[in-house]
């Protein structure tokens, strides 16, 4: 088989990536001629390679990114990894929901372990480490080469308020929030608070109510004055000297939060 022939088989079955190893089993030929006929479909623009051994078939529709999107890949390339667990988080999730505001740049996948960030063309991935993965609520959402997970709502939120540094800072986690809210069922956040630090459902009842959707927050204030036994930074980093307290949420008040909405 040739290898054009061999991508266009999988095309015509629905399928968009591959491995090295099974380009090689389906042209039956050695390992180098393999690599030398997988450059040569890549220099022609049919096919990229997100992560070293893994290729995806690039369409005509999608030549001037160089690549597939990341959502149609993501899945498949973890899917080579056993036992690994991830979902779509931060502001890449919030786009499912409408509320990203701002397109992202980068794609931005959570798993357990730290891994190098993908380039493919113009597609950016970066990927976040989060513990207790297993247990963050999902949603299934389908994309044109299958479903990718993403993380809940309420999961959502609650992984914006922990990780603003990977959102464009609490400005735009307010502003992305206040979008949010419309998606959320307040009674499930106390689930997704229970996936992460306290802090995180702190510094998000803090900043629910300050996009004026305190209404969310009966369920997420109680579990959080249950467990919550200290004062937790609005912003790390920032000095906390003389910083007001915020008796509710625990929270010192170490920056000012401005939502563009």
């Amino acid at each position: 088989m040739r290898s054009r022939s061999f991508i266009e088989q999988l095309t015509s079955s629905g399928r968009y990536h591959f491995t090295s190893h099974e380009a090689r089993m389906a042209l039956e030929i050695s390992a180098e001629a393999t690599k030398l006929a997988l450059n040569r479909l890549r220099r022609q623009d049919l096919i990229a390679s997100p992560a070293r051994g893994f290729y995806v078939i690039v369409p005509p529709e999608y030549r001037s990114l160089g690549c597939l999107p990341a959502d149609q890949f993501i899945p498949a390339l973890i899917e080579q990894k056993k036992d690994w667990h991830y979902y779509a988080g931060l502001l890449s999730a919030a786009q499912y929901y409408g509320a990203a505001h701002h397109r992202p740049q980068q794609f931005q996948v959570i798993l357990e372990k730290n891994r190098r960030p993908i380039r493919c063309g113009k597609v950016r991935v970066m990927f976040i480490a989060r513990k207790l993965i297993a247990k963050v609520p999902t949603r299934s959402f389908n994309t044109p080469r299958g479903e990718i997970q993403v993380s809940s709502p309420e999961a959502t939120a609650i992984d914006l308020a922990g990780y603003p540094q990977h959102a464009g800072g609490l400005d735009q986690v307010a502003t992305i929030l206040a979008e949010l809210a419309a998606e959320i069922d307040p009674s499930l956040l106390p689930q997704a608070a229970e996936t992460a630090p306290l802090p995180w459902a702190q510094r998000l009842g803090y900043l629910l109510e300050r996009v004026e959707a305190g209404h969310l927050t009966e369920s997420l204030k109680a579990y959080v004055n249950e467990h919550a036994r200290e004062y937790t930074p609005l912003m790390l980093g920032a000095p906390i000297e003389e910083s007001p307290r915020e008796r509710g949420w625990k929270i010192i008040l170490n920056s000012e939060v401005e939502s563009e909405l």
